[in-house]
């Protein structure tokens, strides 16, 4: 283990001892789990917004919740982050065998259908041979349900792509996106008090449609939603930023906040084209 690591694993031994910090000392695995997925994220922000520095710092921060995980995992006799480290890097050579075994050149579609096949072989501790005459249970294997919603569906609709369980060409999923569309539409429209329940079954057809399209146009979902989420709130700002005073904004109608809503839009045109120019 590197100095720089051995130092950080005593920092959080120390913190977690009698005579720490107190805080540090009530963690449990399932207390960090709001802490390890937040820092996750923000190490998604980072690399989004490529700045180093940041993006330095906050791999830090996930690396100390793995870091308590595994400290608390040793206080309990469990594990420690040696044999994590182990398990890791005797994951990465086995499933690499082109690399460490065979040292084959292929592509990285093969690389992709080789780790899946590993994978299955780790799961059910079997031989690569053997598992020729063992029933899968399921393609789907694998995907956790922990997943966020669209990473959950993109990466199912992933799995049953390898196996040819996909539309061929993108008009295709956009005539079915519209499909789900006007089925929702219908539900909504087709009764003076719509069903909730079947309101949240088109609404997620609606929206795993969507996540097909994202894949159809080599898109990632996931990326996408957090792009436009990203231009709403920058343009919302903008609107608040135009009156001088957020609260203001709540003041005005509706139609004055579409009106402001449009000319921030067309700031944003005008501006564009300058841009252009300019690269």
């Amino acid at each position: 283990m590197s100095h720089s690591v051995e130092h950080l694993r005593k920092i959080i031994a120390q913190l977690r001892a009698p005579g720490g910090c107190p805080w540090d000392r009530e963690q449990t695995a399932e207390t960090l789990r709001p802490s390890l997925i937040e820092e996750a994220y923000e190490v998604l922000d980072a690399i989004t917004r490529s700045h180093d520095e940041d993006l330095k710092e906050e791999l830090g921060d996930l690396l100390i919740n793995i870091m308590m995980q595994a400290q608390i995992a040793s206080e309990l006799d469990r594990f420690d982050f040696d044999s994590i480290a182990l398990t890791a890097a005797e994951k990465l050579v086995r499933r690499h065998p082109h690399v460490y075994a065979e040292a084959a050149e292929i592509s990285s579609a093969q690389v992709l259908d080789k780790w899946e096949q590993i994978k299955r072989v780790e799961r059910l501790g079997k031989s690569l041979d053997a598992l020729k005459d063992v029933p899968v249970e399921s393609i789907l294997d694998g995907v956790a349900r922990a997943f966020p919603a669209l990473i959950r569906a993109q990466k199912i609709q992933k799995k049953a792509a390898m196996v040819g369980f996909d539309w061929k060409y993108p008009d295709d999923v956009f005539e079915k996106v519209r499909e789900e569309i006007a089925e929702l539409q219908a539900e909504y429209s087709g009764q003076s008090v719509p069903c909730r329940e079947r309101l949240n079954e088109e609404l997620g057809d609606l929206l795993f449609a969507a996540v097909n399209l994202a894949r159809a146009l080599s898109l990632d979902a996931e990326s996408s939603l957090q792009a436009a989420t990203d231009k709403f709130t920058k343009r919302f700002r903008a609107m608040e930023s135009d009156l001088g005073d957020a609260k203001k904004f709540a003041n005005l109608s509706f139609d004055e906040m579409n009106a402001l809503w449009e000319r921030v839009k067309e700031s944003e045109r005008m501006v564009a084209p300058l841009d252009a120019k300019r690269s």
